[in-house]
C-alpha cells in the first residue's frame, strides 16, 4: 500500500488544476481551428453602413443589389455586399442568420462563389409578404428554389458540406437538427469564397445579422478513398 507524503497531498490539487487548464485550453483550440474571424475576411461589395462585435457581423444590405444571372429576368447583376474567406479543398461552413426583410426578394444568405458565372446562395428570402428558405445555384446562368414557410422565424442557420464537385445545403432552426434543402454541382479542386452576403433587389435596404459563422476542414475524400485502398502496404 502506497501512503501519500504531506508534499505529495499537496501536489496533487495543483496537478488537477494543470490537467483543467490544459483541458481548457485544448478545447479553446480546438474551436478557434472551427472559428473564422469575421475581421480578418475581405469584401466584394462593401456596404455603406456594417460592424463586427463578437464573431457577429450587422449590415445594412445596399439598397437595389443582387445576384443573379440572365435566366427568366434576361438581365446580369453582381453588385450586393458579400464578406469571403478564401478556401480550397473540403470542408463544412455554417452561419446563424436574421434580419428585417422589407420588401419582396430582399434576402440574408450564405454564399460560396467561384467567380461571377459560378456561386451557390441560400438563406431567408422574403417574397409576397412571406419567408421562404431560398437556394440560388449560377452556373452561367442562374437557377432559383424555395420552401416556403408558414410564418416569419426569427433565425435561421444554414449549413453547406462541400464535397468533391457537389455542395450539399442544409437549414435548421435550432443548430441542431438539419434538413437537407439542395444538393448542387460546384467545380472541384478549385478555391472558393466561402462567407454570407444580403441582398435588396427592390427595396430601400434593410439590416441583416450573422452570427457563429464557422468553417470546418475536411480531409480529401479522394486522399481518404487513396489511404483505404493502400492501407494494407504500410
Amino acid at each position: 500500500m502506497h501512503l501519500f507524503t504531506h508534499d505529495e497531498e499537496q501536489r496533487k490539487p495543483d496537478m488537477n488544476i494543470k490537467k483543467l487548464l490544459i483541458c481548457t485550453l485544448t478545447t479553446a483550440m480546438t474551436q478557434s481551428a472551427f472559428t473564422q474571424t469575421l475581421e480578418k475576411m475581405q469584401w466584394f461589395n462593401e456596404p455603406e453602413q456594417w460592424k463586427i462585435e463578437g464573431n457577429a457581423l450587422t449590415m445594412g444590405i445596399t439598397p437595389q443589389t443582387d445576384y443573379w444571372r440572365i435566366s427568366h429576368y434576361g438581365f446580369t447583376v453582381d453588385d450586393a455586399p458579400f464578406l469571403y474567406t478564401l478556401r480550397g479543398g473540403e470542408f463544412e461552413v455554417k452561419v446563424k442568420i436574421s434580419g428585417d426583410y422589407k420588401t419582396r426578394f430582399d434576402q440574408a444568405c450564405l454564399m460560396l462563389r467561384i467567380d461571377k458565372e459560378n456561386y451557390i446562395k441560400a438563406g431567408i428570402e422574403y417574397v409576397d409578404g412571406k419567408y421562404n428558405i431560398s437556394a440560388v445555384v449560377t452556373h452561367h446562368t442562374s437557377d432559383w428554389s424555395i420552401i416556403p414557410l408558414e410564418k416569419p422565424v426569427p433565425f435561421i442557420w444554414i449549413k453547406a458540406v462541400r464535397r468533391l464537385d457537389a455542395v450539399e445545403i442544409f437549414y435548421s432552426f435550432d443548430d441542431k437538427e438539419y434538413t437537407m434543402m439542395r444538393n448542387a454541382w460546384l467545380q472541384d479542386n478549385t478555391p472558393v469564397m466561402v462567407g454570407v452576403m444580403g441582398a435588396c433587389p427592390d427595396g430601400d435596404g434593410f439590416n441583416a445579422k450573422y452570427e457563429h459563422f464557422t468553417i470546418k476542414h475536411l480531409p480529401d475524400m479522394r486522399r481518404l478513398q487513396w489511404l483505404e485502398k493502400n492501407k494494407a502496404q504500410q
